[in-house]
């Protein structure tokens, strides 16, 4: 997984900037003809407003962001065509539970969204929900939720664990480690409780990775096991 890079950060600070996206301007009869293909066979997918990343830096373990809107069609023909805009990246935030006896909780995406099949942590693109009055977006929310929507959990209360910024070529993935308070047995039995009751649940699954040899390359996306990896051999 040459080029991608973990790096700590203490803080996260985004705001919402005025942006139009050039690329996503200039191909839009392209986009919007891959739209209807993608969702010819995923019909339950929405063209909804997501947020973007222009601009990034990182000093005294903060991280800046602006962020800007953007269809979710532009943002998925971005991801599906190799992120061929320089100029912007795919950022999102995802938490990484870790139960009591130290297994990884990831889950795989259910057959009815775009990712079918692929194991990630719990995460979602930023969008309006997570916007402040102000312009500020909470990306520990927009992680939090995902994590209590996708698996009805809640992260304990404790110290604030900071953040792992993983880069990989025009994806900027955000992680944020959840320690939970139970074994791997009963966490799992409240998230299977948690997938029976929803009509139509995100994930289809729950995997859970203890060692290097859980690691799956087909479906688990580099930023992930490019991180579990790093912490399984102690060097993240």
């Amino acid at each position: 997984m040459t080029g991608v890079t973990l790096t700590p950060a203490r803080a996260v600070a985004a705001r919402m900037v005025a942006q139009d996206w050039p690329w996503a301007r200039d191909n839009r009869a392209a986009i919007a003809a891959h739209w209807e293909r993608r969702r010819a066979a995923r019909p339950a997918m929405f063209n909804g407003t997501v947020l973007m990343l222009r601009r990034w830096s990182l000093a005294d373990g903060v991280l800046d962001l602006d962020l800007f809107e953007a269809e979710f069609a532009a943002l998925l023909a971005f991801k599906d065509w190799g992120f061929p805009d320089g100029s912007v990246l795919n950022v999102f935030a995802a938490a990484v539970p870790r139960t009591r006896d130290g297994a990884f909780l990831l889950g795989e995406m259910g057959p009815q969204t775009a990712a079918a099949g692929r194991i990630y942590f719990p995460c979602g693109t930023p969008d309006r929900s997570d916007i402040a009055p102000d312009g500020r977006v909470d990306l520990a929310a927009s992680a939090l939720r995902e994590l209590r929507e996708e698996t009805g959990l809640t992260a304990p209360e404790g110290p604030d664990p900071g953040w792992i910024v993983v880069r990989d070529g025009g994806l900027m993935a955000l992680l944020r480690p959840v320690q939970l308070a139970e074994d791997e047995a009963e966490v799992r039995t409240r998230i299977a409780a948690h997938l029976a009751a929803e009509a139509e649940p995100e994930l289809s699954g729950i995997v859970a990775v203890r060692k290097a040899a859980d690691l799956d390359p087909a479906l688990m996306p580099g930023f992930a096991r490019h991180y579990l990896e790093a912490v399984l051999a102690g060097t993240a």
